[in-house]
């Protein structure tokens, strides 16, 4: 049986009111998660969607022999998106239940609820002069209701709406407080559902990022030539999140996730800007303590913390300046553990695909006017385009890696020509052992270099730098500081390799390189180690996809593989350190050889090249010898594959080395039931994506086609991850996709009463 895991990234936009189709959409993709779980456990799935997603994971088994896992491990989101994903976060790393969500999504993302009590009317009479508005904004003839809103929901959005405009003006009309509030009280009520089995294996870590603006800005020192230093307002934020895969899993403290999704969510204009004081006001109200209040504050806010003002700090709605978090997804990529075959995903979730959540003008055909262009400019414009440079990023990343593996297919015939001249045919016939691999790889490490030429010096010198950069990154994010806290350290740490004399011409040459050169890499050269075992795994890949017959040797082969790779991993990861390290870290622009000294020791990578040689050797000496040829000419035979690839790879670092997909739910990607997008299906959009927070029935249409859609989503991006030429018998899709639309319509007809209706007409389009 072949493994694999599908790993997807989920990116979650802003959407205001829309949060409410977003919640729909997450709510499948936990039950996804859980159904995967359950599936590996060999334990029971719950009914509705969840056990449909079960029976596609049993399909694709049983038809074409791939056991497929899916994880959710990394979360990214802004403003509506935020909070989704905090909640959603939450429930993989605990166990917690989703579920209770749902209803307070239904009841309290209303403007009845959310207007703060200060901006309520008092009476008929209050703001009478704003009356005639909202009977005009209401009851116009042919107007937006009566247009858009059905009949027996228009009587309830023109009693909100007026309330809502004659509510106070020129100040935010929502609660801050009141927000925070129904968030804790959200978190609360998924933690009374307890906690159970995390929706990730052990030693998988799951991250999760929110975007916020700091509406003031804070000092950014940055270097150049002359000036030395100058200091520029950075307004973007990035509050992050990690359970580090360690048991138990913990993102953070509950105010701690309170404060991110609050902050995120403060959409200019109808929120107010969310402050510390809010939150401390809300848990105090509530006799509620916040134990790693300052330790939370000092990571989410450093630059504040540092000068003693995190008070002070002003944050607005993270989709201000960064309403598609692609960035902090991307870059968690790093240090992610795989002890198996890994098909990496970025889901983004977009609700209104081409649309703006405020409109500024009358036709994109018009030129724009006075306010237009000044309001335009400072709402619209900067979320124009806020994907195409992350897929265009993706893309060339992704093209780097396809062109690095046809580059190694079209030099693979040379170099296992020069293994097997280097040690012969008869050597593949011998048991490997833990001492051979070494001294085999010592020797085809040689020869690659002397072969080379003076390529060498250039690859050597590529590597050096690829080493000496990632260190640098260690020590400078366990000793922590701003950038030119960063810059002091690079300054120290090169110094001090260049009065090694490794750097010098000599050192790394077409003969090779020099035994100060030799002795660092083995203490230091982490990537090389990593990419070595990749490259391992993709051709046992490679050799399964192409054999007749299954192979169990080769599984067990890969398995071991991951496994000594996943030693080198966790070397990686920045809570591998312990104080001693951390403590020289932060002296390293005083004592450099030091900080280096004690990363060395920390990972003691000669130990682990003993232990994987051990797992290695154990694994190749069980494979039949054409398949333990194939392996060991690929092991042995890197150098020369390294030294050919390294200048397309050497900018990804060593992170998941695959091409990274890309995959979007929206309602324009759903056609399955209905087509027509967001206005054929939800009702949110109306009121410049406020219109849920007026009506019940509006927000349960929404939740209602979140749920559908993401089901058909969610089954096309499982069924994607097939190997090519490998497919399900026909019919089996289309059969799944309806099974499970008719058990979400069965599961939420109960709960739903506002759109009855729209439960009957469903019904008929499913079919």
């Amino acid at each position: 049986m072949r493994e694999k895991e599908l790993r997807l990234a989920l990116v979650c936009y802003g959407g205001i009111s829309l949060a409410v189709y977003m919640h729909g959409i997450t709510l499948e993709v936990w039950r996804l998660a859980r159904a995967s779980r359950a599936f590996h456990a060999g334990e029971d799935c719950a009914a509705g969607s969840e056990s449909i997603y079960r029976e596609l994971l049993e399909t694709i088994e049983r038809e074409t022999g791939v056991r497929l896992r899916v994880l959710i491990d990394i979360v990214a989101g802004a403003s509506a998106g935020g909070i989704n994903g905090v909640f959603l976060a939450q429930a993989i790393a605990r166990g917690q239940s989703l579920e209770p969500l749902t209803e307070l999504w239904l009841e309290k993302a209303d403007v009845d609820v959310l207007l703060d009590p200060d901006a309520r009317p008092l009476s008929r009479a209050t703001k009478m002069w704003a009356a005639p508005i909202a009977w005009w904004a209401a009851g116009k003839r042919g107007g937006t209701i009566e247009r858009t809103v059905d009949a027996e929901a228009r009587e309830e959005i023109r009693t909100k709406l007026s309330r809502f405009v004659r509510a106070r003006w020129f100040e935010p009309p929502f609660g801050g407080g009141i927000f925070s509030g129904l968030i804790l009280d959200a978190l609360d009520a998924m933690a009374e559902t307890g906690d159970g089995d995390p929706l990730l294996p052990p030693g998988q870590p799951l991250d999760l990022f929110v975007t916020v603006t700091d509406f003031h800005g804070h000092p950014e020192r940055l270097a150049l030539n002359s000036p030395p230093e100058i200091v520029e307002t950075e307004h973007r934020l990035k509050i992050s999140f990690s359970d580090h895969g360690l048991s138990p899993r913990r993102l953070g403290d509950v105010p701690d996730l309170v404060f991110a999704a609050r902050a995120t969510a403060s959409f200019p204009g109808a929120f107010p800007p969310f402050t510390v004081a809010e939150l401390d006001g809300v848990l105090e109200a509530r006799d509620r303590t916040w134990p790693g209040r300052e330790a939370f504050l000092t990571r989410a806010l450093p630059r504040h913390a540092a000068i003693g003002t995190t008070g002070d700090a002003v944050l607005i709605d993270g989709s201000v300046l960064a309403n598609a978090p692609f960035g902090p997804a991307t870059d968690a990529l790093k240090d992610r553990p795989a002890r198996r075959e890994v098909d990496r995903r970025m889901v983004y979730i977009d609700p209104k695909p081409g649309a703006h959540s405020i409109r500024i003008g009358r036709g994109e055909n018009e030129l724009p006017g006075f306010f237009a262009t000044i309001f335009g400019a400072l709402s619209d414009i900067p979320r124009e385009q806020p994907i195409g440079d992350n897929l265009d990023a993706i893309a060339a990343r992704s093209a780097r890696i396809r062109r690095m593996r046809r580059i190694v297919e079209a030099i693979r015939p040379e170099v296992e020509g020069a293994i097997d001249s280097l040690f012969g045919r008869t050597f593949f016939l011998d048991s490997p052992t833990p001492g051979r691999l070494a001294a085999w790889r010592a020797k085809a490490q040689d020869a690659a270099a002397r072969r080379a030429g003076y390529a060498y010096a250039a690859y050597g010198h590529l590597k050096l730098s690829g080493v000496v950069e990632d260190m640098i990154d260690q020590i400078a994010t366990l000793a922590g500081g701003d950038r030119l806290r960063h810059i002091d350290i690079r300054r120290a740490i090169w110094a001090e390799v260049r009065s090694i004399g490794i750097t010098e011409p000599g050192a790394l040459s077409s003969n090779g390189a020099s035994p100060a050169a030799i002795l660092f890499f083995r203490d230091h050269d982490l990537g090389f180690r990593i990419r070595r075992l990749r490259s391992v795994i993709r051709r046992i890949s490679e050799v399964e996809e192409q054999s007749a017959t299954e192979i169990p040797a080769l599984q067990a082969a890969r398995d071991a593989a991951y496994a000594a790779l996943a030693l080198y991993l966790d070397r990686q990861m920045d809570d591998f350190f312990g104080p001693e390290t951390i403590a020289a870290a932060a002296k390293a622009t005083q004592a450099p050889a030091a900080a280096m000294a004690a990363i060395a020791a920390a990972r003691d990578l000669r130990l682990v090249d003993e232990r994987a040689d051990d797992i290695m050797a154990t694994a190749l000496s069980a494979l039949p010898k054409a398949e333990r040829r194939i392996v060991l000419l690929t092991y042995l035979g890197f150098p020369f594959y390294d030294i050919a690839t390294l200048p397309l790879i050497h900018v990804e670092g060593t992170d998941e080395f695959n091409p990274i997909l890309v995959d979007r739910i929206s309602p324009d990607d759903c056609s399955a039931i209905r087509e027509g997008g967001a206005e054929a299906t939800l009702k949110g959009i109306q009121f410049n994506s406020f219109g849920a927070f007026f009506s019940r029935n509006y927000r349960e249409n929404d939740y209602l086609w979140g749920r559908l859609h993401g089901a058909e989503r969610l089954i096309d991006i499982v069924v994607s991850a097939l190997p090519p030429g490998i497919t399900l018998p026909p019919g089996t899709i289309t059969g799944l996709r309806k099974r499970a639309f008719r058990a979400i319509l069965a599961q939420e007809r109960p709960r739903l009463k506002s759109i009855q209706p729209l439960f009957d007409q469903l019904e008929r389009e499913v079919g």
